[in-house]
């Protein structure tokens, strides 16, 4: 099975707006506090009676009476680097059917269809895979043999059966926090099992980690990828299983018709912590159930930015 090109190009028409500024801008398309004036400052130059005054550099004038207009270099576009989880876990459901995705598949399915949206707007894209460790950190660039790079790595991945032997998402962000350029867009697919769904349920050091990107200045998004018939509502037939953790091995026999309410209450409970601290850190927080599809979820995240900004 290979990455459909055809359904992730339908995104290389929209328009990915960012929400927080951004170093750099394209006339129309994204939001910047600097109204098509890049963030290096480069001379001054004399003002002209009837222009506007936005651009005033009111402290030299305060020291020499003369009014003198700040110049600035134009700088490059959005710069967004896409972050995909491929642990043992993301595999999940190996699937036969050919309409059916697994994790990951659903995970690179979307970036592929970011990549070609960037593309559309000339904006600097690159990948990074991890699971316990960085396995891949592309350069963000907008040339077309990049991109074609890119696609090249996805498939490699999209075809595999097996991931990494564990997920380690909280180091990935700390060293992608100070990896990236300054005022990235850092959008992240995972099903966070790690840091979510351990039994200790300890999360702290992935809330650590996302404020270490936003103190960065970094624009976060997330993408929580699962698959909801099995992974939340236990949808399995009324007998004991054996259920076994695929990154870290560990086996429990139960039957989910007696944990199933206890275990979607608690599940409800840690998503809504981190959902809270999200919308404290500004980061934008995406439910992906790889059932509804690839193009549902995005259609659904585009609409929403386009509202925000």
């Amino acid at each position: 099975m290979s990455i459909d090109h055809f359904q992730a190009q339908r995104y290389g028409k929209l328009e990915l707006l960012a929400k927080q500024a951004v170093e750099g801008f394209i006339t129309g398309l994204h939001k910047s506090p600097f109204h098509g004036f890049s963030v290096e400052f480069a001379e001054h130059r004399a003002y002209n009676s009837g222009e506007s005054t936005k651009h005033i550099d009111w402290k030299l004038y305060g020291r020499t009476d003369k009014m003198f207009v700040k110049r600035y270099e134009e700088e490059t576009n959005l710069r967004c680097n896409i972050l995909i989880d491929r642990s043992a876990s993301m595999f999940y459901p190996n699937t036969p059917e050919e309409d059916s995705l697994s994790k990951i598949q659903f995970a690179i399915q979307s970036a592929a269809s970011l990549i070609y949206l960037m593309r559309r707007q000339r904006d600097a894209v690159g990948v990074t895979l991890f699971g316990d460790k960085i396995e891949l950190s592309t350069a963000t660039k907008s040339s077309g043999s990049h991109h074609a790079s890119l696609f090249h790595e996805l498939e490699k991945v999209y075809s595999n059966t097996e991931g990494a032997e564990q997920s380690n998402i909280v180091d990935t962000l700390h060293l992608m926090a100070e990896k990236s350029h300054k005022r990235s867009l850092i959008v992240i697919f995972s099903d966070f099992t790690d840091s979510l769904f351990r039994e200790t349920g300890d999360q702290t050091p992935l809330f650590d980690a996302l404020q270490h990107m936003r103190y960065n200045k970094h624009e976060v998004v997330l993408f929580h990828v699962f698959d909801r018939n099995s992974e939340v509502n236990l949808e399995f037939d009324n007998r004991p299983y054996t259920f076994q953790d695929l990154e870290t091995k560990e086996q429990i026999k139960v039957n989910p018709h007696d944990v199933q309410d206890a275990y979607k209450k608690l599940r409800e409970e840690r998503i809504y912590n981190v959902k809270l601290r999200c919308r404290q850190f500004g980061i934008d927080w995406n439910e992906c159930d790889i059932s509804e599809g690839v193009v549902k979820i995005l259609d659904r995240f585009l609409v929403k930015r386009n509202r925000l900004v």
